[in-house]
């Protein structure tokens, strides 16, 4: 049953942003008119992770097609056009804000005739191509399986490709938009290791939303076997008090969270965060060092040599 009453328990306190740090991102953020998902999903970490100069962007805008219930990002069935300067003026914060590890997200745009596939996959060469020392992550939305659009951002050359399950299958109906679906993501994480088998994956899970717990390792099972590298545990809390938004079902301890990692690790898991405050994109530089160093090899895009990390 949910818990709206229940206090927030002591290991979900988290930092408020304060610091120069803070405000120098923070400021790069805003002089480049630049949306971030730490700021538009009420991220529990985003003092944290300013405060330590890592910040996640969020390209495409800062309005999604999608409603899903888990999430406060702003909905709209036809949001404004893509900016064309947006991956211009992305590359030059990160330029600016010496970032070795850049983290791209994105909202989903089902209206757009390739659902922004374009426009992402600029982002990512305006990023390299600007900050070649840098390594670039882009968590990306479904495509709704599109093999062209999910071709379109690889051969634009993240490092790593990033797409979250959210939850278990039982319950993604109840808690993701209905456009989304577990099979279905699965699919695209396949779909990742298919096409650029070079190229490390990562996914994520949302915990306490009423899922068992072995629901949660048929989750961890699947994602292996789709190929995915690194993973990412986290406790689910509603970001607001609109309707739309899910109460939380359990606050699950960190003893919990603990077993959960141990046990991807068996599952053969090569990087694992796992927390009641880790997010899809804590710690990704660290995440992404672990994986990249051990299986670094160059590869080709664009007629260029990159070599990962």
């Amino acid at each position: 049953m949910p818990v709206p009453h229940i206090p927030l328990p002591p290991w979900l306190k988290a930092r408020l942003p304060s610091g120069q740090t803070y405000k120098q991102v923070r400021d790069a953020m805003r002089s480049a008119g630049l949306h971030s998902v730490c700021e538009e999903a009420r991220c529990p970490n985003l003092g944290e992770c300013w405060c330590s100069g890592a910040a996640t962007f969020m390209v495409l805008g800062g309005t999604c097609t999608r409603a899903c219930r888990f999430c406060s990002v702003r909905s709209a069935r036809s949001p404004a056009a893509p900016d064309p300067r947006e991956p211009e003026r992305l590359a030059a914060a990160v330029r600016g804000l010496g970032l070795r590890h850049a983290v791209l997200t994105t909202v989903c745009r089902d209206d757009l005739p390739d659902q922004g596939a374009g426009h992402v996959a600029a982002c990512i060469r305006a990023v390299r191509d600007a900050c070649p020392r840098t390594r670039v992550e882009a968590l990306v939305q479904d495509f709704r399986g599109e093999t062209a659009c999910i071709e379109a951002v690889l051969a634009a050359g993240p490092h790593v490709a990033a797409h979250n399950i959210e939850t278990v299958e039982r319950l993604t109906p109840r808690v993701r938009d209905p456009r989304a679906g577990y099979r279905l993501s699965l699919a695209v994480l396949r779909e990742f290791k298919r096409l650029r088998p070079e190229v490390a994956t990562k996914s994520s899970l949302m915990l306490g939303l009423g899922e068992r717990e072995e629901e949660v390792l048929s989750a961890l099972r699947e994602l292996r076997e789709a190929g995915v590298e690194s993973l990412t545990l986290g406790q689910y809390l509603r970001p607001t008090r609109a309707a739309r938004n899910l109460l939380v079902a359990e606050y699950i301890a960190p003893e919990r969270f603990e077993r959960y990692a141990c046990l991807a690790r068996e599952a053969g898991f090569k990087t694992v965060a796992s927390g009641p405050l880790v997010r899809s994109s804590y710690k990704a530089a660290a995440l992404a060092s672990d994986i990249l160093q051990r299986d670094a090899v160059p590869y080709r895009i664009r007629g260029t040599d990159y070599a990962q990390g």
